[in-house]
């Protein structure tokens, strides 16, 4: 068995206008995601874009890509949408990848894939990286998760969680206070089978959902089990701003 990535891909990106078809290493940075989801052994590779623009760009390539609803209000909502219109089968495993992740590494993506592969009774999984320092750990922009026991997410927050009551808060630049494999940083990349995926997109938003802005808490709510995939080290980070554009083209030069 094996699993398929759909790439969602928006144009009107707020903070990084039409980021997805920007420059990296010669190519649209949309195109450079794809070709990071083609090595990780996926089965299909497929952009589901909300403009022509970015479906005609794939298609130059030689890649795959189908249109969807442009108000779609998260990237799950508009991949329950392309797993539909591509007649994928219920149990078919489809991996969630950002359109602005090309440094993502091909092995996270399969490794993500591989904690539904191995075990069918799971609906979705996402993956995690040790924080070592303060600064990450009290970064709102920084997405952090409890773990439990048996390796599954137990809370998604912005707040440094947990907190150690004894030792916060720390200066700047400090190093946690204890061994790594405490506080875990998530990254936004999801693995789901389609049945659930579908369930997902009809369920309303929850209210940590909106309260967190953490599209992953509509799951926890409903009592969906997310299993984890913990990296032993981030991969490149996405693009949002122009800075961060700068920051990624060199590794692409």
């Amino acid at each position: 068995m094996s699993f398929c990535v759909l790439i969602p891909a928006r144009l009107a990106s707020t903070r990084l206008p039409r980021k997805v078809l920007l420059d990296v290493g010669g190519v649209p940075m949309i195109e450079q995601v794809r070709r990071r989801a083609l090595e990780s052994g996926a089965a299909r590779v497929v952009v589901a874009a909300d403009h022509p623009e970015v479906v005609d760009c794939i298609r130059s390539y030689g890649g795959e890509a189908l249109l969807t609803a442009a108000e779609h209000v998260c990237g799950t909502e508009r991949l329950a949408e392309a797993a539909r219109l591509l007649h994928l089968p219920d149990n078919a495993v489809i991996v969630n990848l950002q359109g602005d992740e090309p440094g993502m590494t091909p092995a996270l993506l399969c490794a993500t894939a591989q904690l539904l592969l191995d075990h069918p009774q799971r609906q979705m999984a996402t993956a995690a990286v040790p924080i070592i320092h303060w600064d990450e750990l009290a970064d709102p922009h920084a997405v952090k998760l409890v773990l439990d026991a048996e390796g599954y997410a137990r809370y998604f927050s912005r707040a440094p969680i947990p907190w150690d009551r004894s030792h916060f808060p720390l200066s700047s630049g400090q190093v946690l206070p204890q061994t790594p494999g405490i506080w875990w940083r998530h990254l936004g990349l999801y693995a789901y089978r389609n049945a659930f995926l579908q369930d997902y997109a009809a369920w309303p938003a929850s209210p940590l959902e909106s309260i967190e802005s953490l599209e992953q808490m509509r799951a926890l709510e409903r009592g969906v089990r997310i299993a984890v995939y913990c990296a032993a080290e981030a991969p490149v980070a996405g693009v949002d701003t122009a800075a961060d554009l700068d920051r990624v083209r060199p590794l692409f030069s």
